[in-house]
C-alpha cells in the first residue's frame, strides 16, 4: 500500500467512516437541520454551518495547492464563508458541497505518486505530506467542535 493510498483512506474515514476515534464528520452531520446548523449556542463561536463551510474551503485550498496553485491570500470571507441563506435547501447544498469537496481532494490525491508528497506544497513552507495529513487533522479537529455544538443545539 502506498502512502498516498493511506492518506486518501484516512481522509475518507474522517469524512464518512468508519473512523477509529468515533463518528465521522458525515455521521455527525446526519440529522442536523438547517436551523441547528445555523444556531450560535456559544456567543462569539462559529456555527456548525460556518465550520462546515470552513472545512470545505480548506479542502479546496489544499487541492489547489496540491495541483500547483500557490494559494497564499486567504481572506476571512474565504476562510470562514458566511451563511447567506439559512434555508433547509441551502443546508442540503452545503452538505453536498462537503461531500464533493472531500471526494475531489481524494481524487487529486489518487493522481499523485508518493514522491510528490516530499515536495513543498505550492507557495508554502511545508510539504504536501504535511499538508495532506494536516487536512485530515483539521477536518477531525472541527468535527470535534461540531459534535459539541450539536449537543448544545439538541
Amino acid at each position: 500500500m502506498t502512502e498516498t493510498h493511506r492518506i486518501n483512506s484516512q481522509l475518507k474515514r474522517a469524512y464518512q467512516g468508519p473512523a477509529w476515534h468515533g463518528p465521522s464528520l458525515r455521521e455527525l452531520l446526519d440529522c442536523v437541520t438547517a436551523e441547528q446548523a445555523a444556531a450560535r449556542p456559544i456567543v462569539g463561536a462559529h456555527s456548525i454551518w460556518e465550520l462546515v463551510n470552513h472545512i470545505i474551503a480548506w479542502e479546496q485550498i489544499s487541492k489547489r495547492r496540491l495541483e500547483g496553485d500557490p494559494v497564499s491570500d486567504v481572506p476571512d470571507k474565504v476562510n470562514f464563508p458566511p451563511v447567506a441563506d439559512a434555508s433547509e435547501q441551502a443546508w442540503q447544498k452545503t452538505l453536498e458541497s462537503l461531500a464533493a469537496s472531500n471526494q475531489s481532494l481524494r481524487d487529486s490525491i489518487k493522481q499523485i505518486d508518493d514522491g510528490k508528497l516530499e515536495e513543498m506544497a505550492a507557495g508554502q513552507s511545508y510539504s504536501n505530506y504535511a499538508m495532506l495529513h494536516g487536512v485530515v487533522q483539521h477536518d477531525l479537529y472541527h468535527a470535534g467542535q461540531i459534535a459539541l455544538l450539536k449537543k448544545l443545539v439538541g
